[in-house]
């Protein structure tokens, strides 16, 4: 299983191109035992941690998001206290982003 950000070579190659989500509950869901991972390193850690009973093999043991390593605990906690930085969204796309997340809570 490969996370759309990953070369397209590598989607190409995958059984399935699955987000973060999607990649969890693919794993819950299959009959599989072992599963090759393409994308960051940290979610062969993940997948381990949640699903002991099966195996995972990172496809590049270097994989990693440089954008996922600037986010920590400590930023995000000043943004919360700051509320900042402020990021502006055209109404038009918040209007049909709010959309789409109602209708995904009303599913859940």
């Amino acid at each position: 299983m490969a996370h759309p950000e990953v070369n397209p070579a590598v989607a190409a190659a995958a059984d399935v191109v699955l987000g973060t989500g999607g990649m969890l509950d693919y794993v819950a869901k299959s009959p599989a035992r072992e599963f090759i991972v393409g994308t960051e390193i940290g979610m062969v850690y993940r997948l381990q941690k949640r699903f002991p009973d099966r195996r995972f093999f990172a496809a590049a043991k270097s994989a990693l998001c440089p954008n996922m390593k600037k986010i920590t605990l400590e930023k995000v906690a000043r943004s919360l206290e700051s509320l900042e930085p402020v990021i502006a969204v055209d109404p038009e796309i918040a209007a049909r982003a709010r959309r789409a997340i109602t209708a995904m809570l009303e599913i859940s």
